[in-house]
């Protein structure tokens, strides 16, 4: 990499090990859940928790999270985070009943919220340059598109192999290595200090707010519409926090950040995003299992293009569009071939033969490659030195929402629709396509509304159309 200095290599070799153990912390324990009822005697019911916990921590933390980074130091709270989330890991390998293994995997979600939350607001700061930024956007997202991909083929190996216990002994010296290494290479910042918004009442109702949504999104397919009551409640926690964040003197989350086109709209097409590719990322892989009757490892093979096909556009493609184009353009081209995968989606035949229906999407989904990377360069690409940690922290959150969201939608609809064909009559597997297809129809409705906000909310004002509104420090 002769575009980028030793010293920063190592930053972001640093913050890509982060983003590695955060994304395969989410999807590696989901093939040991067998094994960890087996030998913890979990019941049905509790067991989901293995992975609940985790998500309500980490989501609901992130925002302020990433203000309190920006409050005692972005370095401070990473390394914080980091010794939280090894001595966590640790903890949940040595659990020896599912009270234990379900504490370890909320403080895991606290650990892993402190220091992904500033991850971001600290690329942004080292790699100021527009060319390396976005080649260094372009390394950390192939960080997290193979993170993804490996977490249920590592998780499956090590259980195999070496028991449950080692899907999080594994994380402690990976852990370890990157807190030492972290020391040495990520730069001092002092912070603004606590006086600058520590607004703990704020910090109360977003928190509160954002672990309640969370809850009420995993427990829906458990509670059905009683879940909607704490959607509500969530809901009216974060208008409250609103509320208090425009009266407060030390706001925890200031709200110009949101007057920031580019930061607002890349978020809300996160949201819409991240909310349609579970039915990548889920249904395609259930409806090759329980409608094609391929096995766990042939499932594997079959997502393999597409998990290598967004690697590889993030990683070398997508800097160089961004650079060349603009990550506006870059983002716009990915979502249209999102749209062309899942459009292909929604005509996928019972009997799908995977060259002719499943490969092509593999290869439209290389899509995801340009949007990740693009979303985010646009949503902090108005962050100010001051608030960097806050706009990760937004932007992460928008992100667990948007896949959260997506899971209780697609997953409903689906369901849904697969019970009213059963009742009708429909063999198991013309049900399941139907669901399915459902699922699909309804990820492209949301794809199409994510290139409506982009093309809309994302495009550059005249010149002169948008004045600053107060003075602003220098922008990262």
């Amino acid at each position: 990499m002769s575009w980028i200095s030793r010293s920063r290599l190592l930053v972001l070799g640093v913050l890509s090990a982060t983003m590695l153990m955060t994304v395969l912390d989410g999807s590696i324990v989901t093939v040991a859940m067998p094994a960890i009822q087996r030998d913890l005697g979990f019941a049905s019911a509790e067991l989901s928790w293995t992975v609940n916990a985790y998500l309500i921590a980490y989501g609901g933390l992130l925002l302020l999270a990433g203000r309190l980074g920006d409050l005692i130091g972005r370095r401070a709270m990473f390394l914080a985070g980091n010794a939280v989330f090894v001595a966590a890991s640790l903890l949940a390998g040595a659990a020896t009943g599912p009270g234990m293994l379900i504490g370890a995997r909320f403080l895991q979600g606290v650990g892993s919220a402190m220091a992904s939350a500033v991850v971001l607001g600290i690329l942004v700061t080292t790699f100021t340059d527009a060319g390396e930024r976005a080649k260094a956007i372009g390394v950390f997202s192939f960080t997290g598109a193979a993170g993804a991909s490996l977490g249920q083929v590592i998780g499956g190996v090590l259980t195999d192999a070496l028991g449950w216990n080692y899907i999080f002994f594994i994380n402690v010296p990976i852990g370890v290595v990157t807190i030492v290494l972290a020391l040495r290479a990520l730069p001092a910042d002092r912070g603004l200090g606590l006086s600058a918004g520590a607004d703990a009442v704020g910090a109360l109702l977003v928190t509160a707010g954002l672990m309640l949504g969370i809850y009420a999104v995993v427990q829906i397919e458990r509670y059905g519409p009683r879940s909607l009551w704490f959607g509500a409640a969530s809901l009216v926690l974060l208008a409250a926090f609103l509320v208090r964040q425009a009266t407060a003197r030390t706001p925890l989350m200031p709200l110009r950040i949101l007057r920031s086109r580019a930061v607002a709209g890349a978020n809300l097409v996160q949201v819409l995003t991240l909310g349609a590719m579970f039915a990548f990322q889920v249904v395609v892989a259930l409806f090759m299992q329980q409608v094609l009757r391929y096995g766990a490892l042939d499932t594997g093979l079959a997502m393999l293009p597409a998990a290598l096909s967004i690697a590889g556009v993030s990683l070398f493609a997508s800097p160089r569009l961004s650079t060349r184009f603009g990550a506006r353009a870059v983002l716009l081209g990915g979502l249209v071939l999102l749209i062309g995968a899942m459009a292909w989606l929604t005509r996928v035949p019972v009997d799908a033969r995977y060259v002719t229906d499943l490969l092509p999407v593999m290869v439209l989904i290389m899509g995801g490659g340009l949007v990740l990377p693009a979303l985010t360069t646009l949503g902090m690409s108005d962050a100010r030195s001051d608030d960097a940690g806050l706009v990760s922290g937004v932007f992460n959150t928008t992100q667990q929402v948007g896949m959260a969201a997506g899971v209780a939608l697609l997953s409903t609809v689906a369901a849904s629709r697969t019970e009213g064909l059963l009742a009708g009559g429909a063999s198991e597997a013309v049900a399941l396509t139907g669901g399915y297809r459902l699922a699909f129809t309804v990820s492209l409705a949301l794809l199409a509304g994510a290139l409506v906000v982009a093309y809309v909310v994302l495009r550059r004002p005249r010149a002169g159309a948008e004045q600053a509104v107060e003075p602003q420090p220098e922008r990262v």
